[in-house]
């Protein structure tokens, strides 16, 4: 899933990945330090759940965009994410695919909108 976000990423001219972290932990630190205009979390992952690492973030920041992913497409995720502060929502089953198109629109669109997908 990685190795393949990595490739759709890469396909964006505009976009330049600084970092892949495999741990909640390391994400939310290197959130903090590198201060990205974008993070995509995965939701379940080791040390600390996507979501929390919203949450954590949204206590400081509220300029990043952040998308979260996972594989639980119903509304109590989507609602759990939206209320942790995430601006994204995508189903890996679903909407993985639609990824490049709405980070496309963001680089494209001066006004951010909150979106579900």
């Amino acid at each position: 899933m990685l190795e393949r976000l990595q490739q759709m990423l890469d396909s964006l001219e505009q976009v330049e990945v600084v970092g892949t972290f495999h741990n909640g932990t390391d994400a939310l630190n290197a959130i903090q330090k590198l201060k990205p205009d974008l993070a995509i979390l995965d939701n379940k992952m080791p040390r600390l759940k996507g979501v929390d690492v919203i949450r954590e973030v949204r206590k400081n920041d509220h300029h990043i965009k952040l998308m979260l992913l996972t594989f639980y497409s119903d509304s109590y995720y989507k609602q759990q994410a939206m209320s942790a502060g995430a601006d994204y929502f995508f189903s890996k089953s679903e909407d993985f695919e639609k990824i490049p198109e709405v980070i496309a629109e963001l680089i494209n669109n001066e006004d951010y909108l909150i979106h579900s997908h």
